[in-house]
């Protein structure tokens, strides 16, 4: 019911909809079909969003980071592990303003399964017609804006609030939003929630170094990226746009805020009794400026 709420929290933003990009797999693979997950059935990825790019998958890598290192490129939407020399899991990613705001190095100190989410009073005082019905927060769940699983970055023993975690918008994958940090599919942030260990060391890249490492990308009408050297993609990208197959953003992300608008008043309050911790919520300026909370 509340899948157009799929993304409010400061490490989320708004779900927007898209055109079916035009390169898409014709089956799920096994990695992306439906599952349990805590008595929560996981949906199956539609295949539309299953674009080469999203897929994870085993690819050479030849960074200077070591083996065990979670690499973040939010450039080029891309997420790391590294697994051996010269050798990483590479997965698909969707990119929020903050997921630009942070570079450098941290580590991953809190894991989480099915967090809850509270907005903050900046979120609040700035769109209190989205926010406010949702002040007491949302329990954890799949129709919650952090998904399955969080993973929290934290430096020199301080929250960086930067996140890493899944979605309830599939189709975001691969796409910029309009706040957010790092989201993965859910059946991707489960895996590599499973795999890397508290401590886990965490490369996020600036854009000169996602420049030498992955070349210049350019953004489609569509909303993803490629190679700005991938001539054949971006043509195609552009007589779609024309033709009117892809639609105005503008519109949609407007269409997109009434919904959820309209949700987040039938929703109000739910999350009034999930909240039993503190933590703070990053508000896009680089400081913890509010109170916001998450399960433990």
């Amino acid at each position: 019911m509340i899948a157009a709420l799929g993304a409010l929290s400061a490490c989320a933003g708004q779900p927007q909809q898209y055109a079916p990009p035009t390169q898409s797999s014709k089956t799920v693979p096994a990695i992306y079909q439906a599952r349990e997950d805590d008595g929560k059935e996981i949906k199956a990825i539609n295949p539309a969003y299953l674009v080469e790019r999203n897929r994870r998958q085993i690819v050479p890598y030849h960074g200077p980071e070591a083996v065990g290192t979670i690499v973040i490129d939010p450039y080029a939407r891309f997420l790391y592990y590294i697994t051996a020399p010269g050798k990483a899991e590479r997965y698909g990613v969707a990119v929020g303003r903050e997921g630009k705001g942070f570079a450098g190095t941290a580590e991953i100190k809190r894991k989480q399964e099915y967090p809850s989410w509270t907005p903050t009073q900046n979120m609040i005082k700035e769109d209190p017609d989205l926010y406010g019905p949702l002040k007491d927060g949302l329990p954890g769940g799949l129709d919650n804006p952090l998904g399955a699983r969080a993973l929290y970055l934290y430096k020199n023993g301080k929250d960086t609030y930067y996140r890493i975690h899944g979605t309830m918008d599939p189709s975001s994958i691969g796409r910029a939003t309009s706040a957010g940090c790092i989201r993965l599919f859910n059946q991707d942030i489960i895996d590599l929630f499973n795999k890397v260990p508290l401590d886990t060391p965490v490369k996020v890249r600036n854009r000169e170094e996602s420049l030498e490492m992955e070349g210049p990308v350019v953004q489609l009408h569509s909303g993803y990226v490629v190679s700005a050297y991938n001539q054949v993609a971006i043509n195609a990208d552009e007589e779609a746009y024309k033709a009117g197959r892809i639609p105005d953003q503008s519109k949609v992300e407007q269409e997109q805020h009434q919904a959820s608008v309209a949700l987040a008043e039938q929703v109000g309050g739910s999350g009034e009794n999930a909240r039993s911790s503190v933590d703070c919520s990053y508000d896009g300026t680089g400081t913890c400026s509010d109170i916001g909370t998450m399960n433990n």
